[in-house]
């Protein structure tokens, strides 16, 4: 990575925008949910086919990301937007600089640097999770939700899914994926320890037992499984090692 790249100053402006497309957007970012075009529409005054024009322009310039409601009643699923990371990204190279230089450093001065990244991030985790209180239990349903709430704070516009009883979290964002691209095992590990650690604060029965970066070029995918089952695969690990 060259160092003109990590101290320039920040770029004051993302791609030109009109007016319309705009307004389109701080909808968007204003919105604490993803929104319809009918909703947008709506918010902006516009008619909702030129929402609908730019929010798929949004889209295409990745501002902005296109998803299906999840439903349970008959009917034709609407698309939904959300505003992206991207559309908001100014100020955020000194804090690149910052990553870079401690991961760069954890990488090359720690003799397992993953596993380092890994109780930090852990620690971390734990820190920015609510603690339930005594005597109150976290079932599996409400850790994914809080889990799912904290990835969204952090800006890794997650989706929680479950497939042939697999239980996993698509992560559609990465807030450090310029590092990441340099130093994956550093901050992938950190990642995945940030997870465990807000599961293991809520003393939840289900943990983030894998998390498989970049499977798509915007898409990484964390696998949940019950606790007690990750901590078996882990001796095994241990004792086959």
């Amino acid at each position: 990575m060259e160092r003109e790249e990590l101290t320039r100053p920040d770029p004051q402006a993302g791609p030109v925008l009109g007016d319309s497309r705009a307004q389109v957007l701080a909808a968007l970012q204003g919105s604490p949910e993803p929104a319809s075009v009918t909703e947008i529409a709506d918010e902006v005054g516009l008619h909702p086919n030129t929402a609908r024009f730019h929010l798929d322009g949004l889209v295409e310039q990745g501002l902005a990301r296109r998803e299906t409601e999840q439903r349970d009643v008959p009917g034709r699923p609407r698309a939904l937007y959300r505003a992206t990371a991207d559309s908001a990204r100014a100020g955020r190279r000194s804090y690149r600089l910052l990553a870079e230089i401690l991961t760069s450093y954890l990488a090359s001065h720690t003799l397992a640097p993953s596993d380092a990244a890994l109780h930090a991030g852990e620690a971390w985790g734990r820190f920015l999770t609510d603690r339930p209180a005594p005597f109150r239990t976290v079932d599996d349903s409400a850790a994914t939700r809080q889990l799912v709430d904290v990835l969204d704070e952090i800006g890794f516009a997650p989706e929680p899914v479950e497939q042939d009883s697999r239980r996993q979290i698509l992560l559609h964002q990465c807030p450090f994926r310029e590092v990441a691209e340099e130093h994956r095992d550093v901050v992938c590990a950190v990642h995945l320890g940030l997870m465990r650690g807000v599961l293991a604060e809520l003393d939840a029965p289900v943990d983030a037992a894998r998390l498989d970066p970049f499977v798509e070029a915007n898409l990484c995918v964390t696998t949940l499984a019950d606790r007690a089952a990750r901590t078996v695969s882990a001796d095994d690990e241990s004792d086959s090692g």
